[in-house]
């Protein structure tokens, strides 16, 4: 019954290339030697804040960001926002000179996250002075509900960072501040919020230890991707990306962050990431909204496959870095062929049941049990050993009974890339790309469309 050797060979494959990725993420983090200080008073700093109806959360990011980097220029973009986000920020604007508005109005508006920072590009290059160094000028993107490390300019401006002149670019950790939320669905019951914090607890043990560890692996292999918080940038690398694009993030990408990243490497510029700083966002509590998110997510990946033959045929791209760009790439569709396999497999064991009957058909199947068990220890080691890792770095408070349920809970949370993969390419097949914003956990649960199609 499952004696053809594409459904024998390919599940083994996908387990190794896992297994050899995992290791090596593994071990880029664990032994990441610790980032040094620079000087930030060598470089000119620009945050760029894209917003779009985030007045619950606008005047606060600034506010911190200003008080905790007061060197630095705060650029707002309101991508024609319907509620106060604009009149919040041109009042702040009003009272500090190094907070900037930067306005756009439909039908420009709303274009994507990549138009808006393209915008915000533009007027910084309207409010610098021509003799201005830009080598030296840094942009940072952050989210319009991020927080940055106090220290993260001390850190990006090091020899890992900026302190290095072939760095264009650098990747921060990502962070979620609300694990310790005991009920973040607020009035919903216990069960509700148990699933949600624990929904919250993966989006940090996902982007704090796992992701971080592939990035640093990625940074070995020459491939670091940029992400949509906490990306920093030189304005130069910038530049020399428009000049080979037009415009530096790419419109109407869902992944104008990770793109960026590409191009950057295309054009000659090395990225780093570092994961002793970080920047902090909230994390998704609603299942909908979280899928929603991540199906985009996936969708991206599947258009930057268009960027293959570029990568192959690059003089910037080592062999290490075509090969773990190529499997990033292709995850989604790794994900679709084994949905398919498992549609085979199910329609194969249906057959062989009406033939051979029930007995018989099961009996073959325990047969291969200690294979099947083998095979799941395997897939599930990795996921658990995350969670001492995680416990260490985020949770010196938790016991190592509850690290190792979270690393199993982990692995478990992974199968979602199933449904988004699958859900992302039927978006794709049908022409869909447009979004709505996720809402952020602070505004009201019925307050419009948010993180579903535009």
């Amino acid at each position: 019954m499952f004696s053809h050797p594409l459904l024998l060979a390919f599940p083994f494959f996908l387990l190794a290339c896992f297994l050899l990725y995992w290791a090596g993420a593994r071990h880029a983090y664990t032994r990441r030697p610790v980032a040094e200080f620079g000087d930030p008073g060598a470089f000119d700093w620009h945050f760029f804040v894209p917003c779009r109806d985030e007045e619950a959360v606008v005047a606060t990011t600034v506010g911190r960001l200003r008080a905790d980097h007061p060197r630095a220029h705060v650029w707002v973009i309101d991508d024609d926002s319907d509620d106060r986000t604009g009149e919040i920020v041109a009042e702040l604007a009003e009272r500090d000179l190094r907070v900037h508005l930067v306005r756009r109005h439909r039908p420009e508006a709303r274009q994507g996250k990549g138009a808006a920072l393209n915008a915000a590009y533009d007027e910084l290059n309207q409010f610098l002075s021509r003799e201005s160094d830009r080598e030296s000028v840094v942009v940072c993107v952050i989210d319009a509900d991020g927080q940055l490390d106090p220290n993260a300019l001390n850190i990006v401006s090091g020899p890992a960072g900026f302190g290095d002149p072939e760095i264009g670019g650098v990747q921060v950790s990502v962070r979620m501040r609300n694990t310790e939320d005991r009920r973040p669905l607020g009035d919903r019951g216990r069960v509700r919020n148990a699933f949600a914090r624990l929904l919250v607890r993966m989006q940090d043990m996902e982007f704090s230890v796992s992701n971080a560890g592939m990035q640093l692996l990625r940074a070995r292999t020459g491939s670091v991707g940029l992400g949509g918080n906490g990306q920093f940038t030189r304005l130069a690398s910038l530049d020399r990306i428009a000049e080979a694009e037009r415009r530096p993030w790419k419109r109407g990408a869902l992944l104008e962050d990770y793109e960026l990243g590409l191009h950057m490497i295309l054009t000659g510029d090395r990225i780093n990431h570092i994961a002793d700083t970080w920047v902090s966002q909230e994390g998704l509590p609603h299942g909908r909204r979280f899928l929603t998110q991540r199906t985009r997510w996936a969708q991206g990946n599947l258009q930057c496959v268009r960027y293959a033959p570029r990568i192959v045929s690059s003089r910037h791209y080592g062999g290490k870095g075509i090969l773990e760009t190529l499997y990033t790439f292709l995850q989604p569709v790794a994900h679709l062929v084994t949905l398919a396999l498992c549609a085979i497999m199910f329609v194969l064991l249906g057959l062989t049941v009406a033939e051979d009957g029930a007995g018989e058909a099961f009996g073959g199947m325990l047969a291969l049990w200690p294979l099947v068990l083998g095979l799941a220890v395997v897939s599930v080691l990795p996921f658990v050993l995350w969670g001492p890792v995680y416990r260490r770095d985020r949770a010196e408070d938790r016991s190592l009974i509850v690290a190792l349920l979270w690393g199993l809970a982990l692995w478990l949370y992974a199968y979602h890339l199933f449904p988004a993969s699958a859900r992302g390419f039927v978006r794709m097949l049908r022409g869909r790309n447009g979004w709505a914003k996720t809402r952020r956990n602070a505004e009201a649960l019925d307050a419009g469309p948010t993180a579903i199609e535009a």
